[in-house]
C-alpha cells in the first residue's frame, strides 16, 4: 500500500459491493463508467476492460463545516441541487456527468476563479485498489500529509491509480449577488488586475465577459472600477461554450492562432479554452513521464485499472 493511504474498516454496503465488483488482481482489467461525458479523455479504456459503476448518493452533509461526503457515481447536478438548499456549491463543473468523473479528469468549474479548483476541494478520497481493497486518503481535518497526498494525486489521474468510490468535498457559499458584464473595448487581461476576485473572465477575441459575485456594495464597487478600463453593459451571462476543452498555461491563451477555425472562448487568468476542435495531445516531458510511471507502478503494477487511459499531456 502506498504511503499516505490507509485501509480503514468500511461498513457501508454500497462501498463494500463496489469493491467486490472491482475484484482482486486476478479479476482482470476493469474500467469505471459514469455518464460517459468524459469517456475519451486521455484515451478510452481498452475493449477487454470489464465495466463497473461507482455507488451513488450523498452520505453526509454538514453545512456549518462546509463539507459534504458524496459517492463517486452521484451526478454533479444532484449534488449541487442538494447543496443549494443551504445556499452552497462546490468547485465541480456543472456541464453534466458524475462527481467521480469530474474528479478523475480533474476538471474545474468554468467559473473556477470564484469557486476554486477541484484539486483544492477534495479533502478525502476513498477508492478501490488494484487488489480490491477500499483505501482512504486524506480527511476533513488533515493538515499535514506524509508520503503521497492521495486526494490531490487522484484528481486528474483518470482512475488509473484507483477506482474512485467516495469523497469528502469542501463546499463554498453561493454569493448574495451575481452580475454579468460584457465589453467590446476592454483588454481582457487588465480585468484580472482590476477586480480582486472575479467569478470568471471570458474572452472570444472580440468581447470580454466578466462575472462579479459577492454582496451588493462589493459588486457595485467592482463594476465602478471596471468602468475605468472600458465600457461595460450588464448581460445575462457568457456565450455558449464550444465543445472541446483545452488546458494551457494562463499566459498561453493569448496566442489565438492555435485555436483553428470556428468560435472559441478563453478563461482569462486560468488557462482553459473551449474551442471548436480538440486540443492536440502532447507527450509528457521525460522527467514527468518517468515520475508518472513510478507512481503507476506503486499503485497498479498489473495495469488493470482503467487500462488504455493516460493522464497528462493536455485534455
Amino acid at each position: 500500500m502506498s504511503s499516505g493511504a490507509r485501509v480503514l474498516e468500511v461498513n457501508d454496503p454500497a462501498l463494500l459491493s463496489f469493491a467486490e465488483e472491482v475484484g482482486e488482481r486476478d479479476s482482470g482489467p476493469v474500467a469505471v463508467a459514469g455518464l460517459r461525458t468524459r469517456w475519451d479523455v486521455g484515451g478510452a479504456p481498452v475493449p477487454a476492460a470489464r465495466i463497473v459503476t461507482a455507488p451513488t448518493g450523498i452520505v453526509d452533509y454538514v453545512p456549518d463545516e462546509m463539507t459534504v461526503k458524496v459517492r463517486a457515481g452521484t451526478t454533479v447536478a444532484d449534488l449541487h441541487e442538494a447543496l443549494a438548499e443551504k445556499r452552497q456549491r462546490t468547485g465541480l463543473p456543472e456541464r453534466g456527468g458524475t462527481v467521480g468523473g469530474a474528479v478523475a479528469v480533474g476538471e474545474n468549474s468554468a467559473f473556477v476563479l470564484g469557486r476554486g479548483r477541484v484539486r483544492e476541494a477534495v479533502l478525502q478520497v476513498r477508492y478501490v485498489s488494484d487488489q480490491g481493497r477500499t483505501i482512504t486518503g486524506g480527511g476533513p481535518t488533515v493538515k499535514n500529509v506524509t508520503g503521497f497526498d492521495i486526494p490531490r494525486l487522484m484528481v486528474g489521474a483518470l482512475g488509473t491509480l484507483g477506482c474512485l468510490s467516495e469523497f469528502i468535498l469542501r463546499t463554498n457559499p453561493i454569493p448574495a449577488v451575481t452580475r454579468w458584464l460584457v465589453s467590446d473595448d476592454v483588454d481582457p487581461f487588465a480585468v484580472v488586475d482590476t477586480v480582486l476576485k472575479p467569478g470568471a473572465v471570458f474572452w472570444d477575441g472580440e468581447c470580454t465577459w466578466v462575472q462579479l459575485e459577492g454582496h451588493q456594495p462589493g459588486v457595485d464597487a467592482d463594476q465602478h472600477r471596471l468602468g475605468a478600463i472600458g465600457s461595460f453593459t450588464e448581460t445575462d451571462g457568457p456565450p455558449q461554450f464550444p465543445p472541446h476543452r483545452w488546458s494551457l498555461k494562463p499566459t498561453g491563451v493569448a496566442d489565438t492562432t492555435q485555436y483553428g477555425d470556428g468560435p472559441w472562448l478563453a478563461s482569462v487568468g486560468v488557462g482553459t479554452v473551449w474551442a471548436s476542435q480538440p486540443q492536440r495531445r502532447l507527450p509528457l516531458e521525460s522527467g514527468v513521464q518517468a515520475l508518472t510511471d513510478r507512481v503507476k507502478e506503486q499503485f497498479d503494477p498489473a495495469n488493470r485499472l482503467n487500462p488504455g487511459r493516460a493522464p497528462g499531456g493536455g485534455l
